[in-house]
Formats: C-alpha cells, sequence, structure tokens
C-alpha cells in the first residue's frame, strides 16, 4: 500500500492504527471528563492501549521505569475511562477518565500545578491548583 493511501486510510478511516514512535510509544493526554481539565500526559505502548481499552482502566508505559503500569495501582488513585479518542494520524490519544483521588504522582489532582509565567525576558514558575490531597512520601514506600 502507498504511503499516502495508507496516510489517507489512518487519517480518515474506521480503524483503530496507533502511529507509534521509534520508542513504541503514543503520547497520552488524560482529561477529567466531568469538567474536562487536563490532569496528566503520560505514554502508551501497544499492550497499554489494548488493556486501557479492554478493561476500561488507564495503563500507561513508564520510560523511567520501562514498566507498564495500571493508573492507581500503588497509590490507589485510578482512573477509569470514560472515552478514548485518537488525533487526526493516530500518533497520540486522548482519554476522558473519572479520575478518584490525584492524578499527579505529586500527590496533586493534576500534574499541572505550574504555571509559567514571563519575567525579565525569561520565564518563571507559579504554584496554581496545588493543594496536594496524598503526602507522596506515604504512598511511595521504596
Amino acid at each position: 500500500m502507498s504511503t499516502s493511501k495508507r496516510d489517507h486510510d489512518r487519517e480518515e478511516g474506521l480503524d483503530f492504527q496507533p502511529k507509534f514512535d521509534a520508542s513504541g510509544l503514543v503520547t497520552c493526554v488524560a482529561t477529567d471528563a466531568a469538567t474536562g481539565d487536563v490532569l496528566m500526559v503520560a505514554h502508551m505502548n501497544d499492550e497499554a492501549l489494548r488493556k486501557t481499552v479492554a478493561t476500561g482502566e488507564a495503563w500507561y508505559f513508564s520510560r523511567s521505569r520501562n514498566a507498564l503500569w495500571r493508573k492507581g495501582e500503588t497509590s490507589g488513585q485510578t482512573q477509569r475511562v470514560v472515552e478514548m479518542r485518537t488525533d487526526c494520524d493516530q500518533d497520540a490519544v486522548w482519554i476522558r477518565v473519572e479520575q478518584i483521588g490525584a492524578a499527579c504522582h505529586t500527590g496533586r489532582r493534576s500534574c499541572f500545578y505550574r504555571k509559567v509565567e514571563a519575567e525579565g525576558g525569561g520565564a518563571k514558575l507559579v504554584f496554581v491548583d496545588a493543594e496536594r490531597l496524598f503526602d507522596p512520601s506515604d504512598v511511595y514506600k521504596k
């Protein structure tokens, strides 16, 4: 099949054909199904995608640990998938979730708890919506 035909099928067809990067991953954006707030950005490999679709729970691939993980398996802060979408060329997915507890490993509701502001030709970070819902040191004991 020619590249243009394959691209057209991926962009206009109804077959789910994730386009994984060189590491075998696609980017996943998770948002709160009720509010639309962005909760986190993570990565999924083929197995994580398949498990997410099959179970209705969010599964990811940790690049730092080189391992598959189900959201909440350690912390109890789970994500039930309400809807999954893919972008036009299927190299990213968006999941709308019911978040139980915090999405961020820092104990915050969202991983996006700092705002970037311009300062003197550069940028600085300012905390917003940064209240912790749990203490990570109590949850992630090594």
